[in-house]
């Protein structure tokens, strides 16, 4: 245990160490965060706030390869960059034109079905994940080869995007994701996969301490898509893909709440939350916090981890 704890460790002092110098050269060079004239007005106080601070999160990447240069890790650091890349696109738009929009959807859809779907056949041929998704200890359901990969690739990049949406409120990602890298750590027997998830966390902590509100830089997708990439292909690689609406509550809810309220309004011309995604609901429509937000958040994505864990401990693992 200690040969894991020992990375993360380092990584959550790099992370502290280093934040404040990459804040200060983004604050430099310009690459600051625009915000969209519908958020609330709170939200627009945080405009010139540093953006691409996810890029912090790279030194997880080094550390977890410096620490376990084998296939597997190299795998789980490519699966972080090449998603990394497709957020820092869109975030390098958004900071040097200060355009809220960014690069359109459909090209960041794009590039992700391009790598998800190269990621995964590797991922089958030299990794040996299997197709078939298993349900109750030895019980799976089998999937042809084109037609898993199609069904995975469609769940990972909504899964990537559901937690990208969850990227909305100062610390609100860090928190919620650091219980599903937990859970991913608690459930592998796969060393490399133990060691990313817990120097992942490290460095989410680290990171925390200036993400917090107020957020002294933001994440971004840069930090965000990455995570996203990351955690879907760890359900794939730990094969508990059966667990993630629960594992993955609060990213789907907070994707599904965006898809009922456009869906609502285009068929009634009404809304359904005050504003999406749901994390804004709660403080437009009841006047929470950015932080109990935060806290409550994070305590549903411990409990569903816990949940999850239960199932997998007692119904799932072999």
């Amino acid at each position: 245990m200690s040969d894991q704890i020992i990375p993360a460790l380092i990584a959550f002092v790099v992370v502290a160490i280093l934040s404040p110098l990459l804040i200060a050269v983004l604050r430099k060079l310009g690459l600051l965060q625009p915000i969209r004239k519908e958020l609330p007005s709170d939200h627009q106080l945080k405009k010139g706030t540093p953006l691409m601070f996810g890029i912090i999160l790279f030194v997880g990447i080094i550390i977890s390869i410096l620490f376990s240069p084998t296939p597997l890790m190299y795998f789980l650091s490519i699966t972080y960059i090449l998603f990394s890349f497709v957020g820092f696109l869109d975030d390098f738009w958004k900071a040097s034109r200060q355009d809220p929009l960014g690069v359109s959807s459909k090209t960041k859809l794009i590039f992700q079905f391009i790598f998800t779907g190269t990621l995964l056949f590797y991922a089958i041929n030299e990794i040996g994940v299997d197709t078939n998704i298993d349900i109750y200890k030895n019980i799976s359901l089998g999937f042809p080869l084109v037609l898993y990969v199609i069904v995975i690739t469609l769940f990972v990049v909504g899964s990537a995007n559901a937690i990208n949406f969850t990227d909305g409120l100062d610390g609100l990602l860090g928190v919620v994701a650091i219980p599903s890298y937990f859970f991913f750590f608690m459930v592998s027997d796969r060393p490399e996969v133990q060691l990313f998830c817990l120097i992942m966390i490290g460095c989410l902590l680290g990171f925390l301490i200036y993400n917090i509100y107020p957020a002294k830089a933001f994440m971004g997708d840069t930090g965000s898509l990455a995570i996203g990439g990351s955690l879907s292909f760890l359900a794939v690689i730990e094969k508990v893909e059966i667990l993630i609406p629960v594992l993955f509550f609060v990213y789907i809810a907070e994707e599904l709440s965006v898809i009922l309220q456009v869906t609502s309004f285009k068929l009634t011309q009404k809304r359904l939350f005050s504003f999406t995604p749901i994390h804004f609901h709660f403080g437009k429509k009841y006047g929470w916090s950015e932080n109990k937000i935060v806290t409550v958040f994070g305590f549903i994505s411990w409990f569903c981890a816990l949940i999850c864990f239960a199932y997998w401990r007692l119904l799932l693992n072999p």
